[in-house]
């Protein structure tokens, strides 16, 4: 399985949560926006990016990958306080990690954004997101919640 801890998933998925919340689209439709290319790069300089304001960065990307804005906003929607994008691109990347091999990473983001489980990760009026990354890790694996 991929190591623990994993720093530059860590800010990918955090990227991306930022830029979702930033143009209104689900996780899965910024992935998709970025493509398999981009999350490589993004994913491979994370350590340069991260350098940067996450905010620059965000809007290079969403500029270069022409993300439109949409209207999902599980900000607004979220009865109770929200988390911050780096709590949440912490509960992908764990998922991520306990979920594949670290040379599977890329695949790993796409097909977890690409999966059932996103939609729950980013339902911020459950209590999902925060239960505990081997239980969140099972549910993926099972297809279901458990």
């Amino acid at each position: 399985m991929a190591r623990k801890n994993n720093n530059d998933l860590f800010f990918t998925c955090s990227l991306i949560e930022y830029i979702g919340r930033k143009v209104k689209r689900t996780r899965r439709d910024v992935v998709e926006s970025l493509g398999k290319e981009r999350l490589m790069r993004i994913y491979e300089y994370a350590d340069v990016f991260h350098c940067e304001p996450i905010e620059k960065v965000a809007d290079e990307f969403i500029e270069e990958s022409k993300v439109m804005v949409g209207n999902f906003d599980n900000e607004k929607e979220c009865k109770y306080l929200v988390p911050d994008y780096w709590s949440i691109g912490e509960v992908y990347e764990r998922l991520i990690e306990d979920s594949y091999a670290d040379n599977e990473i890329v695949k790993g983001i796409w097909e977890v954004y690409h999966s059932w489980i996103d939609k729950h990760i980013s339902d911020y009026n459950t209590d999902f997101y925060y239960q505990p990354r081997d239980y969140i890790a099972a549910c993926y694996e099972e297809g279901v919640i458990l």
